[in-house]
């Protein structure tokens, strides 16, 4: 648990020093949230029934530039080699890495709600039960993020790569991540959102544990 903390630390501290990287990546969301009410166009209603969907793609096109970006530090300064060489569980690397990157995409996706609400007025109710959403539905993102972005990391097309090995695997996260905000900012009659929960639940249940798994194998690779 010490291991697990001091990465966490390591890897909150770094990128606090490297704060204008994270903001970026908040503008980079917030102006995807502003194109897509422009590709809408004035239809209120259009804007107001998709805007989970649209805060959600905003927010999973932003999560590649920040899981990208949580190891070029290691990468340029050949740091990551130096790290292995520790008397440290590859796994205890892997979840301080994988908690500091969910932690940063949910204050991402804290931070959109506000633009969200004034770019496409679908209401300010259930407002807490969504951020427990994005929660869940970063969390599933950041787990296998965190490892693949480890994969592609020394890749040439690492920007290419990453979205490419991400995007197929989270369609389940994207999914039910989706259909339960926009129950819990439309309105659910039948106690659907209940439901999706669970399977970001589920989700994140099987992917922390077996990327955890597997972390030390493709580092060493």
């Amino acid at each position: 648990m010490r291991q697990l903390v001091a990465a966490a630390h390591k890897d909150l501290l770094l990128s606090w020093r490297t704060r204008a990287q994270a903001s970026a990546v908040m503008v980079f969301g917030a102006t995807t949230l502003l194109l897509f009410s422009f590709a809408v166009g004035p239809n209120s209603a259009a804007l107001r029934a998709n805007a989970g969907g649209f805060l959600w793609v905003a927010l999973l096109l932003s999560s590649t530039l920040a899981l990208a970006e949580s190891y070029r530090s290691e990468i340029e300064q050949k740091a990551l080699e130096g790290l292995l060489l520790l008397p440290a569980s590859p796994r205890a690397l892997y979840y301080g890495k994988a908690l500091a990157n969910w932690l940063q995409l949910l204050l991402v996706g804290i931070g959109l709600i506000p633009v969200m609400i004034v770019l496409y007025d679908p209401g300010s109710q259930n407002l807490l039960a969504l951020v427990g959403v994005l929660a869940l539905g970063t969390a599933g993102l950041s787990a296998p993020g965190t490892l693949y972005a480890a994969m592609a990391s020394q890749a040439r097309a690492q920007q290419v790569l990453l979205p490419l090995l991400l995007f197929p695997l989270v369609v389940p996260v994207l999914l039910a991540a989706v259909k339960a905000s926009s129950l819990l900012l439309l309105g659910d009659p039948m106690g659907q959102a209940s439901s999706w929960v669970l399977l970001l639940a589920a989700f994140n249940g099987v992917f922390w544990p077996l990327c955890g798994l597997l972390f030390g194998q493709v580092v060493e690779e």
